[in-house]
Parts: structure tokens; C-alpha cells; sequence
């Protein structure tokens, strides 16, 4: 049964007009007042009609990219590469030709946030709605998002996954676009061990995270099949495992303090794998500090072969995403120019890229 402004009110124990008001803000409402509205349309899952322009049709023009950081590289050409898709320039008249207003919902990481941005775009009446970037692994959360976006799909919005693998229930999906991770982390250690490191430490992203996961995932896979973990599949190879693993935020600091944790683990290291490659200027950074040289001490390796990777000194061996290829097709998957792949799942390949900041351990 739809819910009603009216329903709202009697749950908040206010009048309809005040309901108006909290909602359009654009009205002075106590804050108390406030409060219990907001809590009103949290429980009663109350969606606000939308822009008068979108009345008459199930969806609007808007269309939602949510990333974590735009400052990030990693977002930043994916979103800037799926509004090419959805906002472009048409045919330079001026006016409006299909295009769709994209909007960057910047989550900062944050669950709490993603769900929120979700409720406002389905308040809004989306067209589309694209998730960039890795998952949280809650399964509080996750049952949260399928219910989210079940009840966005259910208003006519159109969802895609962009480098996110997808939900347990995705069944509200039009595609999910999942980066090889898992795969992209197992050869770039195998590049490793190629050249004769068995010591490698890995700075990871936060625990919580599925693209941290999979890349650590496949790294270890690499290292157990060369029996470079010692006792592998005991309680004592999972803990050599982990002495040689730091987590924390995908960022420039986050590299540096967990390099410096890592040698300080174990200063016989020969090769650093950092998460991404923002992670790994860090890494290269602290290695420097300590007076060491890359790759002749140690080697340093990153992941999604970022703008600045080629122009890192010495240049940086990484795993090479199509991040931009990747955010126009889910563009045009949200815009409906392009039929989604079977099964609605597409497995994106993740290409190795060896450059100058890895080579064969001296001694």
C-alpha cells in the first residue's frame, strides 16, 4: 500500500503542512520537530514525489553515479566516463536531446551514506542509479542496499554495479560490471615470484571491503601454489600470511605507515605490493625514508594503473583496469544504449603491466 504524506504526519504526530515543510525545507522547523518527521520517513519508507517535470512519468531526468571519492583517480575517471554517456554535450544546440542530469554522490566510504544518497534518488524518482567501486561486506548492510534497490527498480530506475561484484539478491539489477580483482592480484604476484621474491609484503585496503578482499585473495593464491608460504594451508602458514599483510584506507599516508609497519614486521622483505597505486606512492615513499632504493633493495607494486603510475619513478608495475571503458559502458547500460550482458554479470579482464619499479631480489 503506498504511503502518504498524511501517514507520515499521523506516525510523526504533526500536521501534513509540517511534513511539507521538513521535506522541501522551505520553512524553519524546530529541530526536535524535525527529527521525528525524518524518523517518520525513515520507518514508514515515505518516498517524496519529485520535481513537477517528473510527475507524469515513472522517472526523471536525474541520474546517480555513487563513488567513494571523487578525488580518488580510481572514481573519478569512472564517473567522469559514465557521464559522457549520460549527460553529454548532444548536439551543441544547447538543448536537451535524451541527456540525463548526472549527480556525484560522494559516500566517503560510508554505508550509512549510500543509503542515504539511495533514498534521495529514489525520492527523486531516478532514471538510473550506477554504484561504483568495491562493496562492504556487512551482511546487514548488503540486505539493506537489495532492499533499496529492489524498491528503486520496482519505481522504473534503472541499476548498474561499475567494478562492484554483484549482491547475494541482485535480482533489481540491469548489470553488474565486476573487475577480475582476484585474478589481477594473482599475477601480479606470480610476476613476483617469477623473478625470485618468496618475502612479500602486501599493504591491503580496509578489510571490509570486496575489492580488498579478492586482490589480497588472489595474491595468496599465487604465493601458496609456489610454496612461497611456509607451512601453507596450517594455522602457522595463515599466520606468516598475515604478519606480511597490513590493512588500512585505500590512500597515500595509509601506504606509507603500513610500509613502515611491514618492515618493521619483517626487514628481509624483498617486494612491497600495495593495494592501489595511491597506496603504493606511499609505500615508495617510506621504502625512500628508510634509505632504500626501488627496485634495486626492494621492488614496490600497485594496482589499477592510475594516470600517474607510467610517471612514477621508476615507473610503477601494476594491474592495468579498463576504468574508463568500464564507466562509459555502465553509461550507457543506465541509459539504456546498450543491452546488458548475459545474465546481467560481465567479468572485466585486468591486464599486468611491469614497468621499472620491479625486478629480480639482489643476493
Amino acid at each position: 500500500m503506498t504511503v502518504t504524506l498524511a501517514d507520515v504526519a499521523a506516525r510523526a504526530r504533526v500536521s501534513p503542512a509540517t511534513v511539507s515543510r521538513v521535506l522541501n525545507g522551505n520553512y524553519p522547523v524546530a529541530a526536535s520537530t524535525r527529527e521525528r518527521v525524518l524518523r517518520a520517513v525513515d520507518d514508514l519508507d515515505y518516498v517524496l514525489n519529485g520535481p513537477a517535470s517528473s510527475l507524469a512519468a515513472a522517472t526523471s531526468d536525474l541520474v546517480g553515479i555513487l563513488v567513494n571519492d571523487i578525488a580518488d583517480p580510481f572514481f573519478g575517471i569512472m564517473a567522469g566516463a559514465a557521464q559522457t554517456q549520460i549527460g553529454g554535450p548532444g548536439d551543441g544546440s544547447g538543448r536537451a536531446g535524451g541527456e540525463k542530469l548526472a549527480v556525484i554522490c560522494n559516500t566517503g566510504g560510508s554505508p550509512e551514506r549510500e543509503l542515504t544518497y539511495l533514498t534521495l534518488l529514489q525520492r527523486q524518482r531516478a532514471a538510473a542509479v550506477v554504484l561504483t567501486g568495491g562493496a562492504v561486506e556487512d551482511p546487514a548492510h548488503q540486505a539493506a542496499i537489495a532492499a533499496k534497490l529492489a524498491k528503486l527498480a520496482d519505481a522504473g530506475t534503472r541499476i548498474v554495479f561499475c567494478g562492484r561484484p554483484p549482491l547475494p539478491e541482485g535480482d533489481a539489477l540491469v548489470a553488474a560490471l565486476a573487475f577480475d580483482n582476484r585474478g589481477g592480484g594473482r599475477r601480479l604476484a606470480e610476476h613476483l615470484i617469477s623473478l625470485g621474491h618468496r618475502r612479500i609484503g602486501y599493504v591491503a585496503g580496509p578489510p571490509e571491503r570486496t575489492t580488498t578482499r579478492h586482490r589480497l585473495e588472489g595474491h595468496r593464491e599465487a604465493l601458496r601454489a609456489a610454496g612461497a608460504v611456509e607451512e601453507s594451508g596450517t594455522a602457522e602458514g595463515a599466520e606468516a600470511e598475515d604478519r606480511l599483510t597490513v590493512h588500512g584506507p585505500y590512500d597515500r599516508r595509509s601506504g606509507y605507515e603500513a610500509t613502515l609497519e611491514l618492515l618493521r614486521r619483517a626487514p628481509d622483505v624483498t617486494a612491497i605490493v600495495a593495494a592501489n597505486d595511491t597506496v603504493a606512492l606511499g609505500a615508495c615513499a617510506a621504502v625512500r625514508d628508510q634509505g632504500m632504493r626501488i627496485p634495486q633493495d626492494i621492488s614496490v607494486a600497485g594496482f589499477d594503473d592510475l594516470p600517474f603510475s607510467v610517471d612514477a619513478v621508476p615507473a610503477l608495475t601494476t594491474v592495468r583496469l579498463p576504468l574508463f571503458e568500464a564507466g562509459a559502458r555502465a553509461g550507457r547500460l543506465a541509459m539504456g544504449k546498450e543491452n546488458p550482458p548475459p545474465g546481467g554479470i560481465a567479468t572485466i579482464a585486468a591486464e599486468l603491466m611491469i614497468r621499472g619499479s620491479t625486478a629480480a631480489p639482489r643476493g
